[in-house]
């Protein structure tokens, strides 16, 4: 069974088109953030509105977290700064 070429050239600019409408996380950032915690202070990566649960840390007191806990803390954080 043969399918035509045609409509799959005319779908090549609509599909192109719509992946440009997609931002990526590093359009979305915000300038890194300090946050001060009970265990040292944990920089964060925040993103704009609504993409807090992309927040992560970037730098952190490894000996006394984990990233989990220090990325927890950036979302937080992201919260915190949505309302």
């Amino acid at each position: 069974m043969k399918t035509s070429f045609i409509p799959k050239v005319l779908m090549l600019p609509v599909v192109a088109s719509l992946a440009a409408c997609i931002p990526s996380p590093k359009d979305l950032e915000t300038e890194p953030v300090k946050v001060q915690t009970p265990k040292g202070v944990v920089t964060c990566q925040l993103y704009r509105q609504n993409r807090v649960e992309w927040d992560r840390a970037i730098d952190f007191p490894a000996t006394k977290m984990s990233v989990p806990e220090a990325d927890a803390y950036c979302i937080q954080e992201g919260q915190r700064r949505l309302k």
